[in-house]
């Protein structure tokens, strides 16, 4: 008979999530915690496959005996923590981030949860002003191409600049760009290792950049879209998907997803293949799925031009 191995016991802990006990694996996080409760959690720089970095601050909860409010995503639960998720305190923390971040950057082409959650909160940011216009950031920076940011006022760093179409495979548009980090972490250790980009300057001045900022064709990029698939704003996105927006015939609701083994090499990552009108037209993997946690090489993400290519054999 073959013995089946077993990993090390995981203890389990009791917390309070709003009132009701909630039991949870040692080493768990509030956010872990909320979700086993079912508890509807908003995030943004938040995701399953990476590190948490605490850059949104949009997860926050109110724990009983804590000065300030904690985020759910990287705070780890102990036992007997008493948890509440939907205080005055921490609504109107979570409205307040939502409106500066909307009222900072575009998030038009955020995902839908996260406009479900502005609505839910009654998030209003064009109370601090509005979000300038990525095609106005473009046209300014043609007129005058030395510049790239009025030194004296509150315009972000990231809006000041225009779209960046350097290679073909994606596109940088860092007008929606909320600097949740993902990106960041994406390229680093958790997934890629290449250390590209990293978050550069200070305040207003803070952005997405290349060592030294270089281009991108003479930076440590290896192409592999990590950070596409991480990216949770537009910021970063397939050329395929910023061409069919700007001629109108991007539509989400027409596509399929077909999931497949990426047929390059012997590893055997996973593909969602996102396909419209019989074309693919961009390629993701699933977060969960244990070969690839969501990350793809160049060929993976890239490489589905040749299915496009099918010759057509004449009937007669």
């Amino acid at each position: 008979m073959s013995a089946v191995p077993l990993g090390m016991p995981v203890r389990l802990i009791d917390v309070e999530i709003d009132g009701r006990a909630v039991r949870i694996p040692e080493g768990a996080t509030l956010l872990d915690a909320c979700r086993a409760e079912g508890v509807d959690t908003p995030t943004m720089c938040y995701a399953d496959n990476l590190t948490p970095v605490n850059a949104c601050r949009v997860c926050v909860v109110e724990v009983e005996g804590s000065r300030t409010l904690v985020p759910a995503c990287s705070r780890q639960a102990e036992p007997g923590m008493k948890v509440r998720t939907d205080s005055a305190r921490v609504r109107h923390s979570r409205k307040l981030v939502m409106e500066l971040l909307a009222s900072s950057v575009d998030t038009s082409l955020a995902d839908a949860e996260w406009h479900r959650w502005q609505q839910a909160y009654e998030a209003q940011p064009d109370r601090f002003g509005a979000v300038m216009e990525p095609a106005l950031a473009g046209e300014r920076d043609a007129r005058d191409p030395g510049h790239h940011h009025a030194p004296h006022t509150q315009t972000a760093e990231t809006v000041a600049q225009p779209v960046k179409i350097d290679n073909e495979l994606y596109v940088r548009d860092y007008a929606k760009c909320v600097l949740c980090y993902k990106c960041v972490e994406a390229c680093g250790t958790d997934a890629q290792h290449t250390f590209a980009i990293a978050v550069a300057g200070r305040g207003f001045d803070a952005r997405i950049s290349t060592e030294y900022a270089v281009p991108l064709d003479a930076s440590a990029c290896v192409y592999c879209g990590n950070c596409i698939g991480v990216c949770p704003t537009g910021a970063l996105m397939f050329s395929t998907e910023h061409e069919m927006r700007a001629a109108g015939t991007w539509d989400q609701q027409a596509q399929s997803v077909t999931n497949t083994i990426c047929p390059y090499c012997g590893v055997g990552c996973e593909l969602e293949l996102h396909v419209q009108d019989n074309t693919i037209v961009k390629v993701l993997s699933p977060a969960d799925n244990a070969v690839t946690n969501g990350h793809l090489c160049i060929k993976g993400r890239f490489g589905f031009q040749y299915v496009q290519r099918r010759k057509r054999r004449d009937d007669g």
